[in-house]
């Protein structure tokens, strides 16, 4: 999986929209303590520190990024607040997840998962987010695109369709109408 996007990394950094700045100030007003912040999947760091102004950074004392491509690591902007670690797999082993956060069990505050879960093996995640989350009062937010935007909605379902049989099995349920509109934050 991180080999598909080695070749175009620094394309895929200059071209992946940008998430909207709200989101992450609604994010961090729910959740109880700002000290620690795990971007998962992270790629170059979009949801972490964003293009044009910090994200998750903007609201946490510290935000640790991970993800198995060390291009797109190698493309991520520089942060103060922001620790980019390369993983071997997209959801590395519970032990050494904890080890690798630097916080211990309990101590990430806000979990955030930006148009990557489909790579991940979901048991796996979800038991390594229960060990590191916070509770009571951490949140886990997982987001994709909305690609049904309203001129072009027959256009992109036409593609999708046509393309499909040649997506990275693992990519292909983003077809599957998971349409949140205006980032709807379910918990």
């Amino acid at each position: 999986m991180a080999g598909l996007f080695t070749e175009q990394a620094a394309v895929y950094a200059a071209a992946r929209p940008a998430y909207p700045k709200d989101l992450f100030a609604k994010l961090s007003a729910l959740t109880a303590h700002h000290r620690r912040a795990w971007d998962v999947g992270t790629g170059n760091g979009q949801a972490a520190i964003g293009d044009d102004a910090v994200q998750v950074a903007e609201h946490y004392d510290s935000v640790v990024a991970t993800d198995v491509s060390a291009e797109q690591l190698r493309h991520a902007t520089p942060h103060p607040k922001v620790r980019y670690l390369h993983t071997r797999d997209a959801t590395p082993g519970e032990e050494d997840l904890v080890a690798m956060l630097g916080g211990g069990e309990a101590s990430v505050d806000l979990i955030t998962v930006a148009q990557a879960v489909h790579w991940f093996d979901l048991p796996a995640f979800y038991g390594a987010a229960r060990r590191v989350l916070r509770r009571p009062g951490g949140v886990i937010a997982v987001w994709g695109y909305n690609y049904r935007v309203s001129p072009v909605e027959d256009m992109m379902a036409r593609f999708f369709s046509t393309t499909l049989p040649y997506w990275d099995p693992r990519a292909r349920y983003n077809t599957a109408m998971l349409i949140l509109t205006n980032y709807i934050i379910c918990l």
